[in-house]
C-alpha cells in the first residue's frame, strides 16, 4: 500500500490513529491493544532484543487506567491508551539510565524527560525502554551493555542507531509509537535502514533534558499521521529545556490520513531541492540512487519542481565535528575510573583515544565547524522550499559492525547527508521510499526551513500517497 495501512489485520499492526479512533467509538479497549502488541513482542524479541526495562504487567495496568478513562469519555490527551516506547537515554523516574553502556552507574532517574512526562501526562502506554550504542556514539545497535540489537527485515543487518532499538521496534509492530533521539542522524539512520518514518524536528521544538548543540527528541513510527500525533504531545513546552523554542499552537492535526488528496495537491507549484551528493564521506549506492531519484520524479508528476542541487558539505566540517565529539568523549572517558572506562567499547575507546595530542588551536577550529556547517546548510537551502535526498549514502550493514566503515578513525562518513540540519536547526525527516534487490529499505529525507515541521510533514504525507507499493512489514522468524 502507499498510504497509511487500513484498522483492519492484527491489532499489534494498527496505527496510534486508528487504535485513538477505536477508543473513541467504544469498539476496541487499550487493554485488547496492548495485549495484542505484547503477545507479538514476546514472539519478536528473543530475535531483534529491542528493549530494555520490559515491563508488560505495568504496561497493562496503564491500560486498564485508560481503558477506565475512555469509558467515562474523559482521556487525558490524544495519545491515550497507545502503546509505546522511549530511548533507553530518555530518563524515566525509578529507573536507570545506562546510557548503552556498561561503564555507567545504573543509579534510578529522579524524574521524567521531559518526552516522558508528556507521554504520562497524555496517557501512553509505556511498554518498555529502547536499545542503543555506548554514549550514543554509534550508527548500530552494538552495545557493552545491551544485547545486539537486529534489524527486523534481516536480521543479519544493523537496525541503525543510535535509536536503534526503538527503529527495531516500530518495523517490527511493537506498537505504533516509539521516541527517539538525534545528534547527527540517530533517529533518521534508523528510520531509513528499517523501513520507518521518523520528524527530526526543529531544534528545541520537542523540549529535552539534557540540551545540547544540536540535540533533539523525534517520534519514530510507521507511518506520517502517527508522528504528526505525537508530535501534539511531545511538543508541549518544558522549561527545564534552555534551548527550547517559544510554545506554538500548530496544527499538527492536519496530517490527516482522510486529507490525504489535500497533501497530494499542496506539492504543486513546490520547489523542491534535489541533492544527490553528500560533498563529503562515502559516496551514495546505486541502488539508493536509483530509488531516490525515483522518488523525485514522482514528487515532479505529482506538481512539484523539482532541482538539482550542489552539495554544500565539506570533509573538513564532517572532520571537525567528528574531532570535536572525540574530543568531548575522550574527556568523558578520562573522568571515569579505569574498571568503568574499559568497559566502553573499544571502538569507540580508540576513536576518542585518537584526539590525545590535540592541542587547544586545533580543538577551537574543529569546533568552528559546526557553525560553518549551518551557515552553509541555511544557505544552500533558501532558494527552495523544501529539499530532498538520500537519508544515508548506504543501506543497513552487518548487525555486528560499529559503523558502516568499520573503522574508528572514518567513523561517520555515512552522515553527510542529516547532520548538516541538526547543525542547522532544520527539521528533517525519513521516510521509506524503495528497496533493494535484496529487500533492505532505502530513506528519503526531506528538509525544511527552519521551524517549519508541519510543512515537513505535510510534504511526506504527500509522498506517502504518491510513493510506490511498501511491502509488507516483516514478521517474526516461524510465522
Amino acid at each position: 500500500m502507499s498510504g497509511p495501512q487500513a484498522a483492519t489485520g492484527a491489532l499489534h499492526d494498527w496505527t496510534a490513529t486508528e487504535l485513538v479512533a477505536a477508543y473513541r467509538q467504544g469498539t476496541l479497549s487499550p487493554v485488547e491493544a496492548t495485549q495484542a502488541v505484547l503477545a507479538h513482542i514476546a514472539r519478536w524479541e528473543p530475535h531483534l532484543q529491542a528493549l530494555y526495562l520490559p515491563r508488560p504487567e505495568a504496561a497493562l495496568a496503564e491500560a486498564r487506567a485508560s481503558e477506565a478513562r475512555w469509558r467515562r469519555g474523559e482521556p487525558l490527551g490524544p495519545i491515550d491508551g497507545v502503546p509505546l516506547t522511549l530511548k533507553d537515554n530518555i530518563a524515566t523516574r525509578g529507573d536507570p539510565k545506562p546510557l548503552g553502556t556498561r561503564a555507567s552507574m545504573l543509579v534510578p532517574e529522579a524524574e521524567d524527560a521531559p518526552p516522558a512526562a508528556r507521554v504520562r501526562e497524555s496517557g501512553g502506554v509505556l511498554l518498555a525502554k529502547t536499545t542503543m550504542p555506548d554514549y550514543g556514539m554509534l550508527s548500530s545497535g552494538l552495545s557493552s551493555f545491551h544485547p545486539l540489537t537486529r534489524n527486523p527485515w534481516d536480521l543479519s543487518k544493523n537496525p541503525g542507531g543510535s535509536s536503534a532499538g526503538a527503529g527495531a521496534a516500530a518495523a517490527a509492530g511493537y506498537g505504533p509509537l516509539h521516541v527517539g533521539t538525534d545528534i547527527g542522524g540517530s533517529v533518521r539512520l534508523p528510520a531509513a535502514w528499517c523501513g520507518i518514518f521518523t520528524l527530526k524536528p526543529s531544534l528545541g521544538r520537542i523540549p529535552i533534558d539534557p540540551p545540547y548543540i544540536g540535540r533533539v527528541a523525534g517520534p519514530m513510527t510507521r507511518t506520517v499521521a502517527d508522528a504528526a500525533l505525537a508530535m501534539q504531545v511531545l511538543s508541549r513546552p518544558d522549561a527545564r529545556d534552555t534551548m527550547s523554542l517559544p510554545w506554538q499552537d500548530i496544527a499538527w492535526h492536519e496530517i490527516d490520513p482522510a486529507q490525504a488528496s489535500r497533501h497530494v495537491q499542496g506539492l504543486k507549484g513546490l520547489r523542491i531541492g534535489l541533492l544527490m551528493e553528500a560533498g563529503c564521506g562515502l559516496p551514495v549506492e546505486p541502488e539508493t540512487q536509483a530509488a531516490v531519484l525515483d522518488a523525485a520524479r514522482r514528487l515532479e508528476a505529482a506538481g512539484a519542481i523539482v532541482e538539482p542541487m550542489a552539495p554544500f558539505m565539506t570533509q573538513a566540517m564532517l572532520d571537525g565535528m567528528d574531532h570535536f565529539w572525540r574530543m568531548r568523549s575522550r574527556l568523558d572517558l578520562q573522568a571515569l575510573p579505569a574498571e568503568r572506562r574499559a568497559a566502553v567499547l573499544p571502538y569507540i575507546r580508540a576513536w576518542a583515544d585518537s584526539v590525545a595530542g590535540m592541542d587547544g588551536e586545533a580543538l577551537f577550529r574543529a569546533f568552528s565547524q559546526f557553525h560553518e556547517t549551518r551557515v552553509a546548510a541555511v544557505r544552500a537551502c533558501s532558494a527552495f522550499d523544501y529539499v530532498v535526498s538520500p537519508t544515508s549514502p548506504v543501506v543497513a550493514y552487518a548487525a555486528e559492525r560499529p559503523s558502516p566503515t568499520n573503522d574508528p578513525l572514518r567513523p561517520l562518513e555515512h552522515i553527510g547527508f542529516t547532520v548538516p540540519f541538526n547543525m542547522s536547526e532544520q527539521p528533517a525527516a525519513s521516510i521509506n521510499c524503495g528497496y533493494t534487490r535484496s529487500g533492505l529499505s532505502i530513506g528519503l529525507q526531506v528538509v525544511g526551513a527552519r521551524f517549519d515541521d508541519l510543512g515537513v510533514l505535510k510534504v511526506c504525507a504527500a509522498f506517502e500517497q504518491i510513493r510506490g507499493p511498501q511491502r509488507p512489514w516483516p514478521e517474526p522468524p516461524g510465522t
